[in-house]
């Protein structure tokens, strides 16, 4: 029933845990939907592979050597990168619409992207020798950086929602414009990768960049959902939040800093794939309510499955031209942001 709950008890260790009833089967659907949609995104290309050889080929099962490499060299680690961008980007933005208590909140459109993106630009423009296990950090750094400058100029004794988004978007500008200052006056062959990175792409990426982004999306997923109880109550008001004792500067804290590192690090990974964490969390509320415990995987799922069809259309809509998932992201998000917005006129 939709409005039925599950709660789930233990002693040793003392937990509990309860969800919307709806919670259970919605994930289980998003799970077999993310399986054939990874499955369909790595049997096409320039070479098709059926279904059937690729659940071979990633099973272990004996098939041609060109279709291993064209599996598990190429295909499966552009789309794992795009399903872990994917739920990063998305828990993400659900931190930032709850923690603001703005429906308009995300990574991507009050700058906080940006500032991950210029410090990503100036690893790969300015120290294109660093290792590429630091891009994540680095990025988290700019990110953080501008969350906090935000933040900052935006509080005025009260969380104003309104000023909040009008500083996070002038932000925006600025980093971006000092972003294209550093890519019109940098080494050529650098910034032409930084510029493929920023349209928001996972082509290329290889099975070392999956497993650097991993841990940063499986903790601070983690982190998140453990902290499902302080997000609910900051959805229903910070003075509830108070009431109840919470230590809310601390909580905000914790939540902005693991939604910073979420979606830093898929930008470093992936680029400038914006609008995931505006849209995922809006479908989530939809299907399973706002309570968190269940929000959090289900929006985080939402995110992965949206960001790898992204992927797959991109490559198929202008075969043999391919379309970053970027701007596929962008032309489905752009409208429904300019919807969100005048429906919270």
């Amino acid at each position: 029933m939709k409005d039925s709950l599950i709660i789930i008890r233990s002693r040793f260790p003392s937990f509990s845990l309860w969800l919307d009833g709806r919670v259970p089967k919605t994930i289980s659907i998003l799970i077999i939907l993310s399986l054939i949609v990874i499955t369909v995104s790595i049997s096409y290309g320039e070479y098709y592979i059926s279904p059937v050889n690729v659940i071979k080929t990633l099973l272990g099962f004996d098939t041609p050597s060109d279709f291993q490499f064209i599996i598990n060299t190429l295909r499966l680690p552009r789309t794992l990168t795009a399903w872990l961008v994917g739920i990063g980007l998305a828990i993400a933005g659900c931190i930032m619409q709850t923690i603001t208590r703005n429906p308009l909140a995300d990574p991507s459109i009050i700058g906080i992207n940006a500032g991950a993106g210029l410090a990503a630009v100036l690893f790969i423009v300015v120290f294109p020798s660093l290792p590429i296990a630091l891009l994540p950090f680095s990025a988290f750094m700019g990110g953080i950086l501008v969350a906090l400058a935000i933040y900052a100029i935006a509080w005025k004794g009260d969380n104003s929602i309104i000023r909040l988004i009008l500083v996070g978007i002038g932000f925006n500008f600025i980093v971006s414009a000092i972003t294209n200052i550093i890519t019109t006056f940098g080494e050529i062959n650098s910034v032409s990768q930084a510029l493929v990175w920023l349209t928001g792409s996972v082509y290329g990426k290889t099975m070392t960049q999956v497993l650097i982004l991993l841990p940063w999306i499986v903790i601070f997923s983690v982190v998140t959902w453990i902290m499902s109880k302080e997000l609910n109550s900051l959805h229903l008001g910070e003075n509830l939040g108070k009431g109840l004792g919470l230590p809310l500067q601390k909580t905000q804290l914790t939540l902005l800093i693991s939604s910073v590192a979420l979606s830093s690090a898929s930008v470093a990974i992936a680029g400038a794939v914006g609008f995931v964490g505006l849209i995922a969390p809006h479908m989530a509320r939809f299907l399973v309510g706002n309570t968190h415990q269940g929000l959090i995987p289900v929006t985080g799922l939402i995110g992965g499955l949206l960001v790898v069809s992204a992927d797959l259309f991109g490559r198929l809509l202008f075969t043999p031209l391919e379309l970053p998932c970027g701007i596929i992201t962008a032309i489905i998000g752009a409208p429904y942001f300019i919807f969100l917005l005048s429906k919270s006129r």
